[in-house]
């Protein structure tokens, strides 16, 4: 395979680590591909999906397709939806794919690529986590090859099965690289498998508000980017930690009691933590309805004085209510709502409302910085202006590990069992 065909698989590595988090806010559209494979035969299918947090509209997928001829590379426009199933791919349908908003927002970046030849390398075209089981298999015309297999890494032989697969029991960074098999049939095409860290964790909660009337419901859910396997939902109330609180990553609060009141958020095994969320199960008959979630700068912020009908149990907020901020009364409303139509770092604090019916708890809002933005085509046209200076640089870090790795004995690295990796 020739080197030109490294630019887009490095290309997907450089929009993984810098536009898969930004601003360290997780995307709010993820691209998933079923099944989860780099490569394909020609005629084989694939189908690719634009997962939202809401609703899809105005995502679109998007593709880049980079070739020998570069005249022939760029990206495509008229790929226009955000669902696609490619029935019988050919190897055109090879490139780079990613979801985008019509604001510029975008998802994480899958490369895929469709080989000509008999022989493809079977391996995980989304990023796999830290520990996990992977298994690489070497397939010849898309049925189980059973054929002995040389497997390679960054350009040199690590193992050799007999089954035509090979087992990485637990991953780890320095399994990230470039890798291809080969057999009696043919040589699969290069492809790039990216490691990453334990996945971090977010505390959701809703409705996002931080206050409520006893008997009211509430959920909470641990949102963790892979698997939500072994994080666990923890509070913590005035009488201190609650050891006794094992509810599994996820929580109902059916009847809310004035003893829910505390902290809470979601931590691992290994003892990362998620974000805190603190709310307030209040007995009175006043709540302010104001968002528990951190607000983002310039975002629109509506606080509404709740109380609750002593007949109906039904709650509303159509009473004239003062809007208090750190003690200060900043506004009187005759609806009942207080509308901050930008929120800005100067609105940060703490507050609280009284009507006719009572006074609420305080409660304080967090205001967070605006996320920075950039769209993936003008990051794309960015490399590629420096392309031949990524594709040299890239070569060069090719041959200095090959370089590297010369007089070691390669037998002697199959046979040697990887250390046990200390826990964290």
């Amino acid at each position: 395979m020739e080197r030109t065909y490294l630019l887009p698989l490095m290309l997907t590595t450089l929009v993984y680590s810098s536009l898969g988090h930004r601003g360290g806010r997780s995307p709010s559209a993820s691209l998933s591909i079923s099944p989860d494979r780099s490569q394909f035969l020609e005629y084989m299918s694939f189908s690719l999906s634009c997962e939202v947090q809401g609703s899809s509209t105005g995502w679109r997928l998007k593709r880049y397709t980079a070739t020998v001829k570069p005249s022939e590379s760029g990206v495509d426009w008229g790929f226009n939806q955000s669902n696609y199933v490619i029935k019988t791919a050919k190897t055109s349908d090879s490139g780079v794919y990613w979801c985008e908003s019509g604001s510029g927002e975008h998802s994480n970046a899958v490369n895929i690529t469709v080989h000509g030849g008999a022989v493809n390398l079977e391996s995980p075209a989304l990023p796999v986590t830290e520990d996990d089981s992977v298994t690489l298999r070497c397939k010849y015309q898309a049925t189980p090859a059973e054929l002995t297999a040389d497997f390679y890494k960054d350009g040199y032989l690590i193992r050799t099965e007999t089954t035509g697969e090979m087992t990485i029991p637990a991953v780890s960074k320095s399994d990230e690289g470039l890798y291809k098999c080969n057999n009696s049939e043919g040589e699969s095409p290069e492809n790039w498998m990216t490691v990453k860290g334990w996945s971090s964790a977010s505390l959701s909660i809703s409705p996002d508000r931080s206050q409520f009337l006893e008997y009211k419901s509430v959920s909470l859910s641990c949102e963790v980017q892979a698997s939500a396997a072994g994080w666990r939902l923890k509070r913590y109330t005035v009488t201190g930690v609650d050891w006794g609180f094992n509810h599994g990553s996820s929580y109902v609060i059916k009847t809310a009691k004035t003893s829910d009141s505390g902290v809470y958020w979601c931590e691992s095994r290994s003892g990362q933590c998620s974000n805190a969320v603190n709310f307030t199960v209040h007995g009175g008959a006043v709540i302010l309805e104001s968002p528990a979630l951190p607000v983002t700068e310039g975002d629109s912020v509506t606080l509404r004085c709740r109380h609750e009908d002593k007949k109906t149990k039904d709650t509303s907020s159509n009473l004239t209510a003062d809007f208090y901020k750190d003690g200060s009364l900043i506004r009187t409303e005759t609806t009942g709502e207080m509308t901050i139509p930008a929120v800005s770092k100067s609105n940060e604090g703490l507050y609280k409302c009284n009507n006719s019916e009572g006074e609420s708890p305080e409660s304080w809002m967090t205001v967070t910085g605006p996320v920075c933005s950039i769209s993936l085509p003008r990051l794309l046209c960015s490399l590629l202006v420096v392309s031949p200076y990524l594709l040299v640089t890239i070569v060069l870090l090719v041959e200095f590990r090959r370089r590297r790795a010369q007089g070691e004995d390669q037998g002697t690295q199959e046979d040697t069992p990887r250390p046990t990796r200390s826990a964290c």
